[in-house]
C-alpha cells in the first residue's frame, strides 16, 4: 500500500515536470517568432499592405462622356433616338396629334431617367435595360413616319420653329435692352429726394450764403492759368460730388485745383447748396447754369438747332412701329438730346481766358494726382486722350459710315479711336485750329443722320482728327459700367476709372465689384443723404 502511494507521487511529479517543460519551450518559441517579425523588411510590409488594399479597391468608374460618344453603346443609341423623338413631338403637335406627342414625350422621359441613372452609378447601360425603351421609341418613330411626317416635313417644320425662336430671341434682346435703358435713365428715388431737400435748403438759405456763392463766381482763381482747371458738365449732384471729392483727395496740392461745373436750371440750386455745404479741401468751385450761355443758340450752333428740331425728337423718342424707321434702343436716351452732353465742344468759348483744362465726365472716379497732365507735351495737338483701339471695334469704321464718300474720302477707316471722359485740352491750340468750327461743319453734314447715328464721340473723332495726342493707357481705364471682366491690375494702376455704360455706380444695377471704388468718395454721412437712402 505504501509502495503504491510512492509510485503515484513519482508519476505526478514527472507529469508536472513534463508540463512545465512544454510551457517553457512554447514561451521561448513565441519570443523568437515575435523578434523575427519585428526585424522583417519594412518595404515588404508596405508591399503586403498595398497588395491587400488593391484586393479590396472598387472597380474603375465609367467615363460617361466616352460611353455616349461610343458607336456601339446603348447610351449613344438612346440619345440619338431621343433627339429624333423630340423633333417628332413638335411635328405631332403641329398636326394636332396630341396622343402621339404624349406617347413620345413619355418615352423621352423614360430614356432621360435611364441615362441619368447610368451616369450616376458609373456603369454602362445593359441590353436588358435598353431593350424596352429602344423598342418602344423605334415603334413610335416608325408610327410618326407612317403618319407622313417624312424628312422634308420635318425639315420645314424645324426651320419654321427655328425662325420663330430667333424672332422671339431678338424681341427678348430688344426688350431687355429697353428695360436696362429705362432703368439707367430713371433718376433713383433717393437722388430725387436729395435734390428736393437741397433745393429747399438753397431757397431758405441766409443771404450770406447767396453772397458767398456770388463771390465764388467772381473769384480771380477761376481765370488764373497758374492753377489747375477741371470742367464737369452734369445735372447729377452726387456724381459731380464724387468726381470733385476723388480729385481733391488724391491731389498733392488740392488748394491749387479749380472746378468749373455747368448744370441745368433744374439742378442749379441743389448743386449750389451741396458744394457750399461741403468741404473740398480748399479747392475753388464754380457753379453755372447752361441757360446762362445766351450765345449758345440755334442761330450759332447746329447742334442746338437739331436738338430743338421736332424731327430729331421724333427720331429719338417718337412712337415708331416700323422697324425701318425706329432707332436702336440705345439711341433712345435723353442724354443725346441734352445740351450738357455737347458743351465739351464749346469749352474755349465758355472759358475764354483759360489756356489748358482737363475735362472729366460725371461717371469717373479719380485715383491719382492729375496735375501732371498739365505738364504733358501734346506736341502741338489739341486733345490728349487714351486710345481705345486694342480691339477692332474701337476703330473709326465702327463709329462712322464709310459708305458715304464724304467720310471715306477724308478719313482712314482703320484710324484708332479714343475715349471721351478724361481729356486734357490745350485751349490755345484749340482756338488756333478752330476745332469748334470743324465740329459745326460735321454736324451740318449729318442733319439726315447718314454719317453717324448717335452720341458725341463720332463728331469728336471727326473734329479732333489729326489733333489728338495718345496718352498712356493708365491715365484712363474704361468699361466699369458694362464690362464685368476689367482686369484688377488695370483698375489699381489707373489714374481715372470710368463707369461708361448703363451700369452707373449710383444705380442698383451697378456691377458690385466696382461699386466700392465710387462709394469710397461719397459723403454718405451727410444728413440729407442718410435721410433719403432710408426714406
Amino acid at each position: 500500500m505504501r509502495r503504491r502511494r510512492l509510485a503515484r507521487r513519482r508519476l505526478l511529479s514527472w507529469l508536472w515536470l513534463l508540463l512545465g517543460s512544454f510551457s517553457l519551450a512554447g514561451l521561448v518559441l513565441f519570443m523568437v517568432h515575435h523578434h523575427h517579425q519585428q526585424q522583417q523588411d519594412p518595404s515588404q510590409l508596405i508591399l503586403e499592405r498595398e497588395t491587400r488594399t488593391e484586393d479590396v479597391s472598387p472597380p474603375p468608374r465609367l467615363n460617361f462622356t466616352e460611353e455616349v460618344t461610343s458607336a456601339s453603346s446603348f447610351a449613344r443609341q438612346l440619345g440619338e433616338q431621343m433627339t429624333l423623338a423630340k423633333a417628332y413631338v413638335f411635328i405631332a403637335k403641329e398636326h394636332n396629334n396630341l396622343h402621339l406627342a404624349w406617347e413620345l414625350t413619355s418615352k423621352i422621359r423614360s430614356c432621360q431617367l435611364l441615362l441619368s441613372k447610368a451616369a450616376m452609378r458609373g456603369q454602362p447601360i445593359s441590353l436588358e435595360e435598353a431593350k424596352t425603351i429602344v423598342t418602344g421609341l423605334s415603334t413610335l418613330i416608325y408610327k410618326a413616319q407612317d403618319a407622313h411626317y417624312d424628312i422634308a416635313t420635318t425639315m420645314m417644320t424645324m426651320k419654321s420653329h427655328i425662325q420663330f425662336l430667333e424672332e422671339r430671341a431678338t424681341a427678348a434682346t430688344v426688350q431687355t435692352t429697353l428695360f436696362a435703358q429705362s432703368v439707367a435713365e430713371a433718376l433713383p428715388k433717393s437722388l430725387h429726394c436729395l435734390m428736393v431737400k437741397l433745393t429747399s435748403d438753397w431757397l431758405t438759405e441766409q443771404p450770406s450764403r447767396h453772397k458767398l456763392a456770388e463771390e465764388n463766381r467772381n473769384s480771380p482763381r477761376l481765370v488764373d492759368n497758374n492753377l489747375y482747371h477741371f470742367c464737369i458738365f452734369t445735372d447729377n449732384v452726387i456724381a459731380a460730388s464724387v468726381v470733385v471729392n476723388s480729385t481733391v483727395s488724391n491731389a498733392d496740392h488740392p488748394k491749387q485745383l479749380v472746378f468749373h461745373i455747368v448744370t441745368n436750371q433744374v439742378s442749379y440750386k441743389a448743386m449750389q447748396a451741396w458744394f457750399l455745404g461741403n468741404d473740398f479741401k480748399g479747392s475753388a468751385i464754380e457753379i453755372r447754369s447752361v441757360e446762362e450761355f445766351s450765345w449758345l443758340n440755334a442761330s450759332y450752333s447746329p447742334v442746338v438747332k437739331q436738338l430743338r428740331d421736332t424731327d430729331s425728337r421724333a427720331y429719338y423718342f417718337g412712337d415708331q412701329t416700323s422697324q425701318e424707321t425706329s432707332p436702336e434702343p440705345k439711341v433712345r436716351n435723353p442724354k443725346y438730346l441734352s445740351l450738357l452732353n455737347h458743351l465739351r465742344f464749346y469749352i474755349p468759348e465758355i472759358y475764354p481766358q483759360l489756356e489748358k483744362i482737363v475735362f472729366l465726365d460725371d461717371d469717373v472716379v479719380v485715383q491719382k494726382d492729375l496735375t501732371p497732365l498739365f505738364s504733358l507735351d501734346l506736341h502741338g495737338n489739341v486733345n490728349g486722350a487714351v486710345e481705345t483701339c486694342l480691339e477692332a471695334f474701337h476703330r473709326y469704321y465702327k463709329y462712322l459710315n464709310f459708305s458715304n464718300p464724304l467720310i471715306s474720302s477724308k478719313f482712314d477707316p482703320q484710324a484708332c479711336g479714343w475715349a471721351f471722359g478724361m481729356n486734357v485740352f490745350d485751349l490755345v491750340a484749340w482756338r488756333k485750329a478752330n476745332v469748334t468750327a470743324r465740329y459745326h461743319y460735321w454736324q451740318e453734314q449729318n442733319v439726315e443722320r447718314t454719317l453717324w447715328k448717335l452720341g458725341t464721340l463720332p463728331p469728336g473723332l471727326l473734329a479732333f482728327y489729326g489733333l489728338t495726342e495718345p496718352l498712356d493707357r493708365r491715365w484712363h481705364v474704361l468699361g466699369l459700367g458694362y464690362d464685368v471682366n476689367v482686369d484688377n491690375r488695370l483698375i489699381e494702376t489707373a489714374a481715372v476709372i470710368h463707369y461708361n455704360g448703363n451700369m452707373k455706380p449710383w444705380l442698383k444695377l451697378a456691377i458690385g465689384r466696382y461699386k466700392p471704388f465710387w462709394l469710397r468718395f461719397l459723403n454718405s454721412s451727410h444728413p440729407h443723404l442718410q435721410d433719403c437712402v432710408t426714406a
